[in-house]
């Protein structure tokens, strides 16, 4: 059994979950500890973190659990995925980030602790960050088309009204 399997099943069990005082606060602590890693990588957006998850894990103080949540949550805005299904403690992940990617899934997730963080100033400007949080919050806009009265003509282009054609 791999380690992604073993926090989804702890994370995502009914125990854990955030209305219960145990997992309100293993949500925070968890919450924190991404905060904390982010601050690190974000300072840094030149540097390719790699190592084992182990190795991760004790470079920002964390347990492998947590890293490996942390891995599971950033994986989708790596160049390249890291195949986490099977792995273990001792397998090698690499963190080639794309900070377009990862700051529109920070907001996609309503995650503003992490997309207000300050180290995103030296990433991208004010200007840029207004662009992504735009683009990524109007992808998800669902745009209704224009409802068809009854005396409208159909729009299946008979020409016939719609309440004696489609709307019958």
């Amino acid at each position: 059994m791999g380690l992604l399997k073993d926090w989804r099943d702890y994370a995502y069990s009914d125990e854990m979950d955030d209305r219960t005082p145990e997992g309100k606060k293993f949500w925070l602590n968890y919450f924190e500890t991404e905060k904390g890693i982010y601050e690190q990588i974000l300072s840094n957006p030149d540097e390719v973190v790699e190592g084992t998850i182990k190795e991760l894990a004790e470079k920002y103080d964390t347990t492998i659990q947590l890293m490996t949540g942390f891995l599971d949550g950033i994986d989708e805005s790596l160049k390249e995925d890291n195949n986490l299904e099977e792995a273990g403690e001792d397998t090698h992940v690499k963190l080639d980030i794309d900070y377009e990617q990862l700051y529109m899934n920070m907001v996609g997730c309503n995650a503003e602790w992490l997309y207000t963080l300050p180290q995103w100033e030296g990433i991208f400007d004010k200007e840029k960050r207004d662009a992504l949080y735009k683009a990524q919050k109007s992808s998800r806009t669902v745009i209704k088309p224009p409802k068809v009265g009854r005396n409208d003509p159909c729009p299946c282009g008979s020409g016939k009204k719609y309440k004696k054609c489609c709307g019958a």
